[in-house]
């Protein structure tokens, strides 16, 4: 299993990640400005990147799930992770230096339903949020398991 780290010049990695997310019950969320969204249960991928930082980012999403923030929610994926009916189960990292977070949700949307305007108000795609029955087409995109967070036994 691929552990993320500092690489040994001290160098934060950066790169994209999916955080794999199981909705355990069909909910119904306000997600800020989009509004009241419906995620039936099942299967999510969420699409993002940490340029400055992976570990970091992934970590922020791990507190967000187990911990809920202080204050208000910033992104979207936290109104999400803030619900009890939620968890992550697993989280998938590509290490890189270039943006690839639009390119790998694009691979993602040929896999899954997009639940439009979700964590891409910064880019034009359609979404970066996912509803899919599988995700062994990850290892295809150049992406690798980072963690398994409950199948594994691991508290985030």
């Amino acid at each position: 299993m691929y552990v993320a780290g500092r690489r040994r010049s001290g160098r934060e990695l950066r790169g994209v990640y999916c955080l794999i997310v199981s909705v355990l019950c069909d909910i119904n969320l306000r997600v800020g400005a989009l509004g009241v969204r419906k995620f039936p249960a099942g299967k999510y991928i969420y699409v993002g990147s940490a340029l400055n930082g992976l570990e970091a980012r992934i970590g922020r999403h791990l507190r967000t799930d187990s911990q809920g923030i202080r204050g208000r929610p910033h992104w979207h994926i936290d109104y999400l992770l803030l619900s009890k009916d939620t968890r992550i189960e697993e989280v998938w990292v590509k290490e890189c230096e270039e943006k690839e977070e639009c390119w790998v949700a694009e691979e993602v949307s040929r896999h899954g339903d997009p639940i439009k305007g979700f964590g891409c108000s910064d880019c034009n795609c359609v979404s970066h949020l996912f509803r899919v029955e599988d995700i062994d087409f990850l290892r295809k995109l150049g992406l690798r398991p980072w963690r398994k967070i409950y199948d594994s036994g691991l508290t985030p």
